[in-house]
């Protein structure tokens, strides 16, 4: 998903290059480009070995949702907007779907999910000890690999 996501960003971005100016699909893979990778990357970094994300499933599912909406509905909104036209909250549509959507939704469901899911979706002091003898197995190997290297040159 962060692979197809990336690549549907530089193909939106590549687009604004062309003489003839952007096609109109290119604001179209951003829209769609851009949620996708966030919501990869946060997969990525709540995944917790064989166990996934588990209960942050439905709120990354939400906000990743939440982004595609709004980035579509502003850009499927008509270019067409005057002093008379009819005010969200104080912003005019386009405005209100980036500022109230796409801002500040996730912002109010991310931390609350993150809360709620605090003790099993962090790691253990079990989890951090095994992480620390694996860096230090590591380190070793590679303190050994050095040494060996010194030897040869020698």
């Amino acid at each position: 998903m962060l692979f197809c996501s990336i690549v549907a960003i530089a193909g939106g971005y590549a687009a604004a290059f062309r003489r003839a100016g952007p096609p109109g699909w290119a604001p179209w893979l951003l829209a769609l480009g851009i949620p996708l990778a966030l919501g990869a990357i946060m997969i990525l970094g709540a995944t917790r070995g064989r166990r996934g994300i588990g209960p942050l499933t439905i709120p990354f599912a939400f906000v990743v949702a939440t982004l595609m909406v709004g980035f579509a509905a502003a850009l499927a909104l008509p270019a067409t907007e005057s002093a008379l036209s009819r005010l969200w909250l104080g912003l005019p549509a386009r405005a209100a779907i980036v500022i109230y959507g796409i801002g500040l939704l996730p912002i109010v469901v991310l931390p609350i999910a993150y809360a709620l899911t605090f003790e099993t979706q962090t790691l253990s002091a079990e989890d951090v000890e095994r992480v620390r003898e694996l860096g230090a197995v590591r380190q070793r190997a590679i303190g050994g690999a050095e040494h060996t290297t010194e030897h040869l040159e020698q």
